[in-house]
């Protein structure tokens, strides 16, 4: 059946002319390219939870109890029921319930309802309405790395007039 032009043994004819590729094999299967091989999933914090101490984390975190320390992480959600007694640094903070002490990122929500009492350094902040914030705002290409300033020489100390600041 269907033999025209071939011969029995599904050759091609001596005088016809065919392209002829070499065989090819499978690609394999190829992985989505994520950021981070050992990304962890978010790390949640539950509303009956106090805590005192440090949070270091590569990834997301979530507060919805309290915290009394600092926290760094890549994304930060304080919720509803969340609060945070200490500096905050992450690339995204969202703030819906209260910090006490400095935020630093490089995208700052403060959602309604919030209440941030520190000063806050980003590289861009949104304020809804109703957000409660005092303190002082500062703009930063670079949030994470700007470490808070210790005043200079002229500001911290005064030398006593009648004595010499080299003796």
């Amino acid at each position: 059946m269907f033999t025209k032009g071939k011969t029995p043994d599904n050759t091609t004819p001596v005088g016809s002319k065919q392209n002829v590729q070499p065989p090819t094999t499978p690609e394999p299967l190829k992985r989505p390219v994520s950021s981070s091989p050992n990304r962890a999933a978010p790390s949640i914090i539950s509303a009956d939870v106090k805590m005192k101490g440090s949070i270091v984390s590569q990834g997301e975190v979530q507060i919805d109890g309290n915290i009394e320390g600092d926290i760094r992480a890549s994304s930060l959600t304080i919720g509803n029921t969340g609060a945070v007694a200490g500096e905050v640094v992450a690339e995204t903070v969202i703030v819906r319930g209260s910090v006490k002490g400095q935020v630093r990122g490089k995208k700052v929500q403060l959602c309604t309802g919030a209440k941030v009492e520190g000063d806050i350094t980003h590289a861009s902040l949104s304020i809804e309405p109703n957000a409660i914030f005092e303190g002082q705002v500062k703009h930063s290409q670079d949030p994470l790395n700007d470490a808070p300033r210790a005043p200079s020489a002229s500001q911290a100390s005064a030398t006593p007039t009648g004595q010499n600041p080299n003796a």
